[in-house]
């Protein structure tokens, strides 16, 4: 490991693959304090986080460097604490919260409209992943708090990668100095914390200054209601869920997107496939929830990218009592380390594990059931992401709508992105696509 330092500092995600695939699928690093693990067994990965669930809880580096963002939201908190939050903040995604999210992605797309009109008949480059940022970004402010971020989506997205830049620099050393220290790194994270702060604290003034039963409710509505038995969060709780969701809410997908992306753009047959059957079910209307399960493939093209590259790459928990897993004694206190990424390009469970191939999704089996140990992009378990269904509709409508309308092309110039594990895979360079109208 000492050997290795600066790849572990430099590329982890590569670390971690060559780890395993030297030592194998349950790795113990020789680390004295505290026992860690690199678990990339897909039957022990489902023990820690579904069948025993219970025995292991968040306190890490990883959560405590992300809560120096998002505070004790949903995200990073543990126990009792979660548990509430998660019980006042479930019914913001019920069915109908969910059904609403197809009118703001066809109101963004619709802005999206005069950027493809500008297009050059050659088409032009345009970097994708920055331009996914800033749309997903306005859907998950229109969607859950009723509010149009499209004129700060370039501060807040600033704001948002620049505070995870620095909760990633301090997960991946063990020392690091104390957040009041003024460091340049804490100054940075300290002026990105302000931005969204701000940004959150006009939502809630607007919100309580608006009359109950004006609009439809939303998420943001009912974080400042009580729930039935009269419990309701506090002003920095409503800060940390607010937090949580512009952070999380709109990078993970945003990344999935623009993986999906690169990955039809070296394929001609997958993105035409792709481009014909959004032409059939959406034709020249705005897209839909109700259009959603007529785009099978759209959807199995998000799965492929979410398999390749899942966003939260890297899981980690924290055993509370003795355990054994996959045959290995683990004692408690250990840091357990766990890969999506490695078990998705498992070559015992996926034939041709690297290769992009959307149509093994197409068999809606491989996303669920017995299946759902080898493929779990959005964790798995009590702790199963609760903007899951929000971020696959999202995700499955703005692929299907941007593909009718243009083609993407790799520049044949420019290097293709390398994977850098942040908070979530990030294209290393942003994505430059050449894009072209369709028409």
């Amino acid at each position: 490991m000492l050997r290795s330092f600066g790849q572990i500092r430099k590329d982890p995600l590569q670390y971690l693959v060559r780890t395993n695939a030297e030592f194998g699928p349950i790795v113990q690093f020789p680390i004295p304090r505290p026992p860690s693990y690199l678990i990339a067994d897909a039957a022990a990965a489902r023990r820690v986080l579904v069948t025993h669930a219970r025995a292991y809880d968040k306190h890490t580096l990883q959560y405590s460097s992300l809560s120096l963002v998002t505070g004790e939201g949903l995200l990073t908190s543990d126990g009792d604490v979660w548990r509430r939050q998660r019980r006042l903040v479930q019914p913001a995604f019920h069915h109908e919260a969910i059904h609403a999210v197809g009118g703001h992605v066809a109101r963004a797309l619709q802005r999206l409209e005069g950027s493809w009109r500008q297009l050059p008949p050659r088409g032009a480059i345009v970097d994708l992943d920055d331009l996914l940022m800033r749309i997903t970004l306005e859907v998950v402010g229109s969607s859950l708090f009723g509010t149009d971020l499209s004129g700060a989506a370039h501060r807040l997205t600033e704001a948002t990668l620049s505070a995870l830049d620095v909760v990633i620099a301090r997960a991946r050393v063990p020392v690091t100095p104390p957040s009041w220290i003024p460091t340049p790194a804490n100054r940075k994270l300290r002026t990105a914390v302000r931005t969204l702060d701000e940004a959150v604290d006009g939502m809630v003034a607007v919100r309580q200054a608006e009359a109950i039963g004006s609009r439809p409710t939303d998420m943001l509505d009912l974080l400042l209601a009580p729930d039935a038995d009269g419990d309701r969060l506090s002003t920095a709780e409503i800060r940390n869920q607010v937090v949580t969701f512009i952070v999380a809410g709109h990078e993970t997908v945003a990344s999935a997107l623009s993986w999906a992306m690169w990955l039809i753009s070296g394929d001609d047959d997958v993105q035409d496939r792709l481009a014909l059957e959004a032409h059939d079910v959406l034709g020249s209307n705005a897209v839909s929830m109700d259009d959603l399960p007529r785009l099978p493939f759209a959807r199995a093209v998000l799965d492929e990218a979410l398999r390749l590259y899942p966003p939260a790459w890297l899981v980690t928990r924290r055993s509370l009592v003795d355990d054994e897993l996959g045959g290995r004694e683990v004692p408690a206190g250990s840091l357990i380390i766990l890969s999506p990424y490695l078990v998705h390009r498992d070559g015992s469970a996926w034939s041709e594990p690297g290769r992009f191939d959307p149509s093994r999704f197409l068999d809606v089996s491989t996303r669920g059931g017995d299946a759902a140990v080898h493929y779990w992009p959005f964790g798995a378990g009590p702790r199963l992401c609760i903007g899951r269904e929000f971020a696959l509709a999202e995700g499955t409508l703005l692929l299907a709508g941007i593909a009718r309308r243009v083609h993407v092309a790799r520049d044949r110039g420019v290097p293709g992105p390398r994977a850098v594990p942040l908070v979530t895979i990030r294209p290393s360079t942003g994505l430059p696509l050449v894009v072209t109208r369709r028409d």
